[in-house]
């Protein structure tokens, strides 16, 4: 499929998480560590103040200040920096959307207003317009994941009949297990848009669809994991394929049991890199649940996961 947007996002995009510090206020100083992780495990793109990110749980000045440190520690290198604008104010995602924008962002995303919602894929392109006309010049991607907004509208529809009214979208971040809809994206106006998997435990499903791009947020610590089964697909092995894709899920099901962003912190941590806490409403582990979470994390040898 042919693609128009001048930034699709193909290959692994890391969701950054947020790197605090002891005190609970940002921590500048890890990103440049985090994003030489990423680069030293063939990474090229990073997803700045996602959900992964704690975005909702973050300050707009902070999210600036995030974004803009990331930004300044890519430049001159391969990592493309994508920012996370979105917000139940439409000021401050405008306002955000301007900031990315004026620092070189390869693209913008945003989530859908999560407490007065749009009712209509219209209405919610509207939305996304009034995001993107502060950042005109850089690809923007509505970030589809109704899981966590509650906003559940067919994206096909979306992408089909209104998007017109965003001159500068680029496609969609589609954390949506709809995997119909899925196929019907990819083929809308022959491949125009660049649709990109938001689910790390069945990447292989959407790759074997057609997927050329996700964003994910176990890609921080274990890269190398899907960057084999991506390689495998393209080789035609699906054997090691599925057999990586199931260390993907028995990861990410032990995540979720331990409390998913506090265990991918301790993953950090198991990588090298301290990234602090998480802020409440999320609970970070006691020494206890730590201890418990990489016992369990050996048992699953994730060294070997991770071996490039």
């Amino acid at each position: 499929m042919s693609k128009r947007t001048p930034h699709p996002l193909t290959g692994l995009v890391p969701a950054a998480l947020t790197p605090l510090d002891s005190a609970g206020e940002l921590n500048l100083a890890a990103v440049e560590q985090q994003a030489g992780l990423l680069l030293a495990d063939g990474v090229s793109a990073v997803f700045v103040g996602g959900t992964t990110g704690e975005f909702s749980s973050l300050t707009v000045a902070e999210r600036k200040t995030l974004a803009g440190r990331w930004l300044e520690v890519a430049r001159g290198t391969q990592l493309r920096v994508v920012v996370h604008v979105g917000a139940n104010s439409l000021p401050d995602a405008g306002e955000l959307a301007a900031h990315a924008g004026r620092g070189g962002a390869a693209a913008i995303a945003a989530v859908a207003p999560s407490y007065f919602k749009p009712r209509t894929t219209r209405q919610l392109a509207e939305w996304c317009a009034g995001i993107a006309k502060h950042a005109p010049q850089t690809p923007f991607y509505f970030y589809d994941i109704p899981s966590m907004t509650g906003v559940s509208l067919p994206m096909p529809e979306f992408l089909r009949d209104h998007a017109g009214l965003i001159p500068s979208l680029a496609g969609l971040k589609f954390t949506n297990p709809d995997l119909m809809a899925l196929q019907q994206l990819f083929r809308i106006d022959n491949g125009r848009f660049d649709v990109v998997w938001g689910f790390d435990e069945y990447l292989l499903a959407a790759l074997v669809l057609g997927a050329e791009g996700a964003v994910g947020s176990t890609y921080n610590f274990a890269a190398p994991l899907y960057r084999r089964i991506i390689g495998a697909v393209k080789a035609g092995d699906l054997a090691a394929a599925r057999a990586d894709q199931f260390r993907s899920v028995q990861l990410l099901a032990l995540m979720h049991r331990s409390g998913f962003l506090a265990a991918a912190k301790e993953v950090m941590r198991v990588r090298g890199i301290d990234l602090g806490p998480i802020r409440m409403p999320n609970q970070n582990f006691t020494a206890d649940q730590a201890a418990t979470f990489r016992r369990e994390l050996d048992e699953l040898e994730f060294a070997g996961m991770i071996r490039a």
